[in-house]
This record gives structure tokens, sequence and C-alpha cells, in this order.
């Protein structure tokens, strides 16, 4: 094999792996970006978040008068994991919440428990339904003693879930309530920096108008059979309301809440989350009567900095995919297609002076030494003719 032949291999090669690194970058950018925006399938998060507020003493049932107190510490944990169906496409979260009173212990400070269960897709968060899954359910409430297995009551979900999309828009988006077991909308209100992360913020109002009004309070859904949580009936004396302290009075509870949440816009996830919420009971929607609770919390410190590095190691993923890898697969594809090409120039005209010695020559300058013209190398070698001598000495023999 001669030097031409294995220059044009090479250049051949070269353009190859140029056209290939280039095919990729389009692939990347494209189709497997696609495949990795997506809500990772190992979450495992405890978010906590601090506050206070007004709430019910648990121990006053069975005192002469329900007590409400006032300005207590509170804290509400949400523990996210990931659970079965779990696949490509879709991914299943379950999230146990409660919110407790921390002057008080165990059961004593229990305010509001919940277990909630939703099946998303992975890419928009949307809750998703199937015939073999409903897209959601609720635990059956348990007494802390009951060791049987817990109960799941199927409660269809709908729009987002815990997570917003990926490529998060400013737009109003419809986030479920797994308490008011409905979805409201979550409006853009403008961008924030939370931890050197530039965010989204939205906020949802449940029963609320944009000022903070009681406007459309939610009936609370029980979730025992009996509706023991939802109506209860006492006597006047015990709801603290005029009237004959014995007159037996029924009032039924409802729930309204507001939210703001802060979203990091690649990854969709809520690195920031304020609460506002409130349970109370009443004969009427718009007239409460009996705080059950009434608070507000806030993501801590410790919850915000797992959630923005969270936000920022999917972001992370997303771009070495999305854009470094392509952008610098695009870069070497560019110089390898100059360079075969280059190469592949190069190849021929040393073919071509092989096949056609004459391209040897000065006036080619293939094998010129950088146009540098050596005469003595290049001069053709002359003949000198010598002439006869034609007068001799006669002294001399010719």
């Amino acid at each position: 094999m001669n030097r031409a032949v294995a220059l044009r291999i090479a250049a051949c090669g070269i353009l190859g792996l140029g056209a290939a690194l280039l095919i990729a970058a389009l692939l990347l950018s494209t189709y497997t970006h696609s495949k990795i925006a997506k809500i990772p399938l190992d979450l495992d998060a405890t978010l906590i978040s601090d506050g206070s507020g007004t709430a019910f003493d648990p121990a006053s049932l069975n005192s002469e008068r329900f007590v409400v107190d006032r300005d207590v510490p509170m804290v509400q944990q949400e523990q996210l994991t990931v659970e079965s169906p779990s696949n490509a496409d879709v991914v299943t979260l379950q999230v146990g919440s409660t919110l407790r009173r921390t002057d008080k212990q165990q059961e004593a400070g229990l305010l509001l428990a919940l277990v909630d269960t939703v099946t998303v897709n992975r890419s928009t968060a949307e809750a998703v339904s199937s015939e073999s899954n409903p897209g959601g359910a609720v635990q059956k409430p348990r007494a802390m003693e009951d060791d049987k297995p817990p109960t799941n009551i199927a409660l269809p979900h709908e729009g987002l879930a815990y997570r917003f999309p990926f490529d998060t828009e400013k737009k109003t988006y419809s986030v479920f309530d797994p308490i008011a077991q409905k979805a409201f909308d979550a409006n853009y209100d403008g961008e924030e920096d939370v931890n050197g992360l530039t965010t989204y913020r939205f906020t949802q109002n449940v029963g609320y108008d944009s000022d903070g009004k009681l406007v459309e309070p939610v009936k609370y859904a029980s979730l025992y059979e009996d509706d023991a949580d939802s109506e209860v009936t006492a006597r006047a004396a015990m709801w603290g309301v005029p009237g004959e302290p014995d007159e037996p009075i029924t009032m039924s509870r409802y729930y309204a809440a507001q939210r703001t949440f802060w979203v990091d816009p690649v990854s969709g996830t809520i690195v920031k989350r304020d609460e506002h919420g409130y349970h109370y009971y009443a004969r009427e929607p718009l007239k409460p009567e009996v705080t059950f609770v009434d608070y507000k919390v806030a993501f801590n410190e410790e919850t915000v900095e797992s959630q923005v590095a969270s936000a920022g190691n999917e972001r992370d993923r997303v771009a070495l995919w999305g854009r470094i890898l392509p952008i610098t697969f695009t870069a070497m594809g560019l110089v390898l297609l100059v360079g075969g090409a280059l190469l592949g120039s190069f190849s021929l005209r040393a073919e071509s002076a092989l096949i056609d010695p004459g391209l040897d020559e000065a006036d080619h300058g293939f094998f010129d030494t950088q146009g540098i013209k050596v005469p003595g190398a290049e001069a053709k070698t002359e003949k000198i003719p010598t002439s006869r001598p034609t007068d001799l000495p006669p002294d001399r023999p010719v």
C-alpha cells in the first residue's frame, strides 16, 4: 500500500467520524434530551416546614369546652418516596404528610395526617390513570396501635402533583390538592432568586381570593366511613356559642389554603414552598365559628438547601446530555470534517504525483521545497564543445 492510498483511507475514516459526531449531537439535542428530562426513579426526600398558628387542643375533647390555643409552634413533615408502578414513562409518588404541634407529644400533638399516592407522567408531572391504576389513592386513617396493613381509598388525581414539568413555563398550571380532593390553579407570579437559583414563583388559592379573603371554602371530605371528622355534633356549651348550653349543635368542617411555590424552571423541582392552611367548623361556610387549625408554615433552610441541590443535580444531568455534549460533539465533528477534507485533498494530489512524475517539476511545485529554488539541484547538465586546433607548430606531428 503506497502513501497516497493510506492517506485516502485515513481521510475517509476522519470524515466518517466527524459525520457520526454531528449526527450524535443532533440526536442528543432532540431525541435523547426528551429521554433524559424525566423525574428520577430514585426520589427519596424529607421536606420539613416550620411555622406557627392557632390549633385545637385534642385533650379538650374530654372537657366541658373545646379549647383553641393561639401562637402554637408547628411543624409539617412530608416523606416522599417512589412506589410501583414506575417505569420509563410514569412514576408513582407516595407522600406521607403530617402537621404537628411541637408543644405536645405523640398523638396529643398530631393535627393532620395524610398518605397520598399518585402516578404521574415523568416529563409533564401530570397525573395519569389507567384501568388498573385510577391515578391516585389516599390511605384510610388508622390508630397508632393498629398493626393491620393500611387500606387505600381510590382517589383519581388531575393536574400536577408534587412537581412541575420540565421546562416549566410562565403560565397558569392546575395543581392537585389532596385534602380538597381536586385541582386548583397555580398562577405565575414572577421570578425570584432562591439560594442563587433563579426560580419561577406561583401562587395558588383554595377557597380564598387573591386578596386573602375567604370566598369559597371546600367542605372537608372525611376519610372515615362515618364522617366522624367532617361533621361534629356537640353541646352549645362545648362549642362555646350562644344558646342553651345543652342544645346539640351540628357543625361541618371546612377547608381553605393559600400556597406559594418557588419552582426551578429547568427540572420542575419545587425548591421552596410557603403554605397557609385553615380548617374550621361552622354552620355556614363563610362564617367560621370554631377553629380546628389555622397555620402558616414554610420550608426550613435545610429543606430549601436540599431541594436546590437536587434541582442543581437534575439541571446538570439535563445540561450534560442536552447542551454540553451536543456542543462538544458538534465542534469536534466540524473540526474532523475540515481535517478529513484537507487530508483527502492532499492524498489526491499525492496520488496524481505518483502517476505523473512530471508533477514533481518546479512548475507544479508539489514537492517543491516550500517555493525555494535550488539552481544547482535543478539545472540540466550542458555539454560544452571544444574547438579543434588548426595551427600547429611545424615541428609537432599532428
